[in-house]
C-alpha cells in the first residue's frame, strides 16, 4: 500500500480484533498513527503490542464505546499524545443471537434493543459529534462509519435491532457527509457482508455455510478486504467520495 504525504492520526473503535484489527494493521502500514478503543481490554493491549512491535505509533482505550466517559477518554489521548483525530472509523459493533439463531421482535426485551441500539448507532453519533471540531479547524478529516449488507436487504440471520442499527448508520452518515462537505471532511458508510470473525462465528457452522452457498463468490470474506476499502475511502485517494456505501460481501448484495 502506498503512503500518503503525511502521516495521520486514525481512531479506530471496535480495534481490539476482527475487521477493527484489520483495518489498524493497513493504516499503521502506511504510517498513520493509531488509537484503539474497545471493550476488550486484554484483547485490545495484546494487538496494540503487536502494532507497536511493528513499528506503529499505538494508543489505547478500553471501555464502553456508547459511554460518553470512554469518547472523553479517547478524545483526551488523541490530543495529548497524537495531536489530535484525523481519521474516525466507527466499527464497533453487537449482534446478540439466541443459541446461534436470530432473536424474533416478539421475543426481543427493550433492554437488548437498547443495547444494540447504544452500541452500533449512539457510538457513531458520540464519536463523530466529539471528532468534529478539529477536524474543522485542521479543514480536513475522514470518517467511515461501519454498517451492514443486513441493512442494504432483507436479513436473513441477524436480528431486527441489529439491522434497524446499521441502516440507521446508513442514514446518519449522509446527512453528515452532507453538513460536513464544506470543511474537507468526508464521511462514508462500508457494508460489510459475511465475514469470517467472532462475530460470525457465533451463529454456527450450519448458518455460515447456508449463507457461503448464496454469496457469487462462494466464500465468506476476510477482515482485511473490509479493511482495504476502508483504507482507500481515508486515503487521499478518495477525497472526492463522500455519502457513500461502499459493498464488500462477494457480490451478495445484487443477488
Amino acid at each position: 500500500m502506498s503512503r500518503d504525504a503525511a502521516a495521520r492520526t486514525a481512531l479506530i473503535t471496535g480495534g481490539a480484533q476482527g475487521i477493527g484489527r484489520a483495518t489498524a494493521e493497513l493504516l499503521a502500514a502506511r504510517g498513520d498513527r493509531l488509537l484503539l478503543v474497545d471493550l476488550l481490554e486484554p484483547v485490545l493491549a495484546a494487538t496494540a503490542r503487536d502494532l507497536a512491535a511493528t513499528g506503529a505509533e499505538v494508543r489505547f482505550v478500553a471501555g464502553d464505546v456508547a459511554d460518553p466517559a470512554t469518547v472523553a477518554r479517547a478524545l483526551e489521548t488523541a490530543a495529548r499524545d497524537l495531536g489530535g483525530v484525523d481519521i474516525l472509523v466507527n466499527n464497533a459493533g453487537i449482534s446478540p443471537k439466541r443459541v446461534g439463531g436470530r432473536i424474533s421482535v416478539e421475543e426481543m426485551e427493550l433492554a437488548d434493543w437498547q443495547t444494540v441500539m447504544a452500541v452500533n448507532l449512539t457510538s457513531v453519533f458520540l464519536f463523530c459529534k466529539a471528532c468534529l471540531p478539529g477536524m474543522k479547524a485542521k479543514g480536513w478529516g475522514r470518517i467511515v462509519n461501519m454498517s451492514s449488507q443486513a441493512a442494504r436487504g432483507r436479513s436473513d440471520v441477524p436480528a431486527a435491532h441489529y439491522t434497524a442499527s446499521k441502516a440507521g448508520v446508513i442514514g446518519f452518515s449522509r446527512t453528515l457527509a452532507v453538513e460536513l462537505a464544506p470543511f474537507g471532511i468526508t464521511v462514508n458508510c462500508v457494508a460489510p457482508g459475511r465475514i469470517r470473525s467472532a462475530m460470525t462465528a457465533g451463529s454456527g457452522d450450519a448458518i455460515n455455510e447456508g449463507v457461503r452457498g448464496k454469496i457469487p463468490i462462494g466464500r465468506l470474506g476476510e477482515p482485511v478486504e473490509v479493511g482495504e476499502a476502508v483504507a482507500f475511502l481515508t486515503a487521499d485517494a478518495g477525497s472526492y467520495v463522500t455519502g457513500a456505501v461502499i459493498d464488500v460481501n462477494g457480490g451478495f448484495f445484487m443477488t
